[in-house]
C-alpha cells in the first residue's frame, strides 16, 4: 500500500539535508527568507536560487537549479505558478526527488509532469508549517 502524502511529507523532511529554494530573498522582511531561514536553522543546508540576488542567508545564490554544483534533495519553489514550468524541467533534467511548492504556488500540468517523471511533489503547503507539525 503507498504511504499518504502526510507520511511521505514526514520521511521528506526526515531523509533531506540540502534545499534549494528558487526564489529566496535577501531581505528578511519575505517570507522566503523566513522559511528558509528557520529550515537552516533546522539543519538543513539553503542553496539560494535567484538570479538577480549574489547571497542569502550567508550561502552562494545561483542564477538557476542548472548552475547549482552539488546534489539537491528538494526543490522549495517561491515564486509565481506561471514560473513553475521551467523550474519543474530543470529539476527533472537534475532528477531532483522532491519539489515543494509554497502556500499559493499551485501548477497542476507542471506538477503532473514532475510525477511523471518520478518526482515527488507537495503542492500548496508551506515547509515550515509541515516541519513544525512533524518534527
Amino acid at each position: 500500500m503507498p504511504a499518504s502524502e502526510a507520511e511521505r511529507i514526514a520521511e521528506l523532511l526526515k531523509s533531506a539535508k540540502t534545499i534549494a529554494v528558487v526564489g529566496l530573498s535577501y531581505s528578511p522582511s519575505r517570507t522566503s527568507y523566513r522559511v528558509s531561514g528557520y529550515m537552516q536553522a533546522q539543519g538543513y543546508r539553503i542553496i539560494p536560487v535567484n538570479p538577480t540576488i549574489t547571497e542569502s542567508l550567508g550561502e552562494k545564490a545561483y542564477a538557476s537549479l542548472l548552475d547549482v554544483p552539488e546534489k539537491i534533495d528538494v526543490v522549495n519553489i517561491f515564486r509565481r505558478s506561471e514560473a513553475v514550468p521551467e523550474i519543474v524541467e530543470q529539476a527533472i533534467q537534475l532528477k531532483v526527488p522532491a519539489i515543494w511548492m509554497q502556500e499559493g504556488v499551485v501548477h497542476d500540468v507542471a506538477a503532473e509532469k514532475a510525477r511523471q517523471a518520478g518526482i515527488f511533489v507537495v503542492m500548496d503547503r508551506c515547509i515550515l508549517k509541515e516541519h513544525e507539525k512533524r518534527m
